[in-house]
Formats: structure tokens, sequence, C-alpha cells
């Protein structure tokens, strides 16, 4: 081969691995699943090792991204939502303040960073976003997108994580005006507006779903589950989710991006609401129930989807809720077990990461029907005072925790 040819292809791979420098809230796909191989199926009596922990970074409850060698995350300052910047040893790189941050019930920023080729983009709890230069922080445009698009909100503001897709930003500021828009990426400016659902927005992440030529942007506002048209933005189907909320509050509470496979959507929130399975047609153009349980209403701790089965906590009150197991066809019930308390989890090798919401254990288990066994566990001890709500994340065989101001790494991989 010809040095100038290899040059050549050197070059090119080079600027596709590039190019697809991506990272977003619960991984790759927003699916909670992450793509770790041989990781400890044990762990010691003390738990995995702690590498590294930092302390009195701005509260937040949002979870991290990494790429560049840097992990990203968001957290409030007075009444201003900060991205910080830590490098892979916990030391500040950067922070830089981007948006108003929510003030009122359960203050603290929310927005996981998405990252895309160097930039960042985030929301703030009162609907400002902003696109950041992820090397330094500095600000590339910033927009009061709820104050230009007569947003709505719930009584807990914005906890929106972006989509960028090809030459878009998406966010759902709901109201009535719009109920979804989408930006140039590189400017802020607008490219297209939806029709409006005249609904508030609510506490979720969109999901892109996709499969050959067909594309939409999933979300879930507080009464209604939708599909939206990514080229120009037709709401194409919509789903009533409001009136299967269930008593004694009739809450639409959401905060859960729904999952996806093979044009089955799972959605699923908590105080009682009845989770759904819907079934697209062939076009994508319209949606019908495929069944329903009442066993798995999640409160925002996210679900995952393992083989053939979906896992999750439910919500029995606001301090307590089980971990439960349904087979994705059916929705039949596998397992509800107690272990501390509701919360977040993950996924990876096999193996489900459980973070107790109340008293910050975390605990593996297998991903199996057959039962919900914690085979080790340990606690978080860092932090302030308050709920343990931040997702967890699982990068190069390191399991990274936040609990508000706190970050912590720890050494998961195996032989």
């Amino acid at each position: 081969m010809k040095k100038t040819t290899l040059v050549a292809i050197v070059i090119m791979f080079a600027a596709t691995i590039n190019a697809q420098v991506i990272d977003e809230f619960r991984g790759l796909g927003r699916t909670g699943v992450f793509p770790e191989k041989k990781l400890l199926e044990q762990w010691p009596a003390e738990g995995p090792e702690m590498l590294w922990s930092v302390e009195k970074l701005p509260q937040g409850h949002s979870s991290m991204t990494i790429a560049y060698n840097t992990i990203y995350l968001t957290g409030t300052i007075d009444t201003l939502d900060y991205v910080v910047a830590l490098d892979m040893n916990g030391n500040l790189k950067w922070q830089k303040p981007y948006g108003r941050a929510w003030n009122k019930s359960f203050p603290r920023s929310r927005c996981t960073p998405t990252i895309e080729n160097k930039r960042l983009y985030i929301s703030s709890g009162i609907g400002d976003l902003a696109c950041v230069d992820a090397m330094n922080g500095d600000m590339i445009w910033q927009l009061k997108a709820s104050d230009k698009f007569a947003g709505s909100y719930g009584p807990w503001g914005i906890a929106e994580s972006l989509i960028v897709k090809g030459e878009k930003l998406f966010f759902t500021p709901g109201g009535n005006e719009t109920t979804m828009v989408a930006l140039n990426k590189n400017t802020g400016e607008t490219i297209w507006k939806s029709e409006s659902l005249k609904d508030n927005p609510s506490y979720t992440s969109p999901l892109w779903i996709e499969d050959g030529d067909k594309k939409q942007i999933v979300n879930v506002s507080q009464n209604y589950i939708f599909g939206v048209n990514p080229d120009d933005g037709t709401i194409v189907w919509k789903f009533s989710y409001g009136e299967y909320a269930g008593p004694p509050y009739h809450s639409n509470i959401n905060a859960n991006t729904p999952l996806f496979y093979k044009n089955a959507l799972f959605v699923t929130n908590g105080y009682n609401h009845t989770n759904l399975m819907l079934e697209l047609d062939n076009a994508w153009k319209n949606v019908i129930l495929k069944w329903k349980t009442d066993d798995l209403d999640t409160h925002h701790g996210g679900v995952v989807k393992v083989g053939g089965y979906i896992y999750g906590s439910n919500w029995i009150n606001n301090g307590m809720g089980n971990w439960v197991c349904l087979d994705w066809e059916t929705g039949e019930l596998k397992y509800e077990t107690k272990w501390f308390n509701k919360g977040p989890i993950i996924t990876a090798d096999g193996m489900l990461y459980c973070y107790d919401e109340k008293f910050g254990n975390i605990g593996i288990a297998k991903a199996t029907p057959d039962e919900f066994k914690v085979i080790s566990s340990m606690k978080i001890t860092l932090g302030e005072k308050g709920p343990f709500w931040s997702h967890p994340v699982i990068k190069d065989g390191i399991l990274y925790v936040r609990h508000l101001d706190a970050v912590m790494a720890f050494d998961i991989a195996g032989e």
C-alpha cells in the first residue's frame, strides 16, 4: 500500500471517530444499558475500591456524561444553574453559569449535559438553553427558550436533558404556543415549532427512535404520550396518558424516559399511574395499547430492558417502593421484592445496579426474572443531606455515583 494512501485512510478513520463522540443521559440511546463487560460479579464486603471522591460541588440531581477525559454534570448556586467539568481524577477543571435555576419546590439542577463533538447542550430549571464549549465552558450561544416560546411549567420546573440529531437540537417547552421546538444546534435559531397540545411539559427527557428510514422523537407531556416527526415538527400521533393516572391522587407527574424495542414503547410513571405498552403500526403513524399493568409505576429512577424483561422499582408512596420485573411481551409480573427503597437503576454485563434513593445503598443483582437477590452492596456516605436521585454511570470499568454536591468513582472492573 502506498504511504499516501495509508495516511489518507488514517486521517479518514480519525475524522470518523471524532464525528461520533456523543454521550447523553442514561448512556447512548437513553436506555440505562451500559456496554461495559468483564465487571465484578461480587464486591468485597466493604464495597468496591473508591478511586477518588470530590465534595462541595454545585448541588444537583443531574447524572453525568463523559468524553474527552472529562466528566460533565450540572449544579445550582443561588439563582443560577452551572455546568461543571471534572478531570478523570475528580479535580475541578472549570464550572460556568449557563441559565436561571428553578428555586421553588425541590430546587437544584436536573439536566444532564448532552455531549456532541466538543460541545455541550444543556437546559436550566427555568427553561434556558445553552451550548457551551466542552473544552473550556465558553458560551457558544444561549437562549431563554421557555420565555421565547411561551412555555409552561409543572410544580418542579424543567428537568429535560436535550436531544441533538443532525443539525437540530430539540426541546419541549409545552404551553399554548407549541409543544416541541427544533433549533439550529450551532446558533440556537428556530427551525420549526410543533403544534401545541395545550399541555404542560413533564419532567421526562425525550427519546429518539429510528428504524431504517423511519425516525421520531417520543416524549411525554403532563397528559399525553406523543411522537414527533423530527424533519418538520408534525405531531404524528398522540395517546391520552392522563386518563390512566391512578387513585388516590390521579397525578400525571411523569419523569421517566420510555423504553423502545421493535415498534413497542413501554411508558411508566409513579403515583399509581398505570404502566402501558404501546405498539406502533408499521408506518409509525398510530399506536395501540398492547397491555397495561399497575405493578411497575416507577417514580423517577428509570427502568431498563435486559433480554425479554423490564426491571425497575415501583411507587408505594413517596418514601417507599419495591423492585420489580415484568415480561416485556405480556406485562406479566415476574417478581416484586422489597430492598431498602425505590430509586435509580442501570445495567451492564448482565447485572442490575440499584441505587436506593432514601438511604444511599447501591446493590448489584443478576438481571434474571427468577428473583431479585442482591449479591453485594455498599452505602454512599458522602454528600449533603438529601435524596439520592442521580442516576449512576459506568465507563471503562468505573462506577460513577453522585449525591447532591459529591461525586465518587469506584473500581468495578473484573480480572
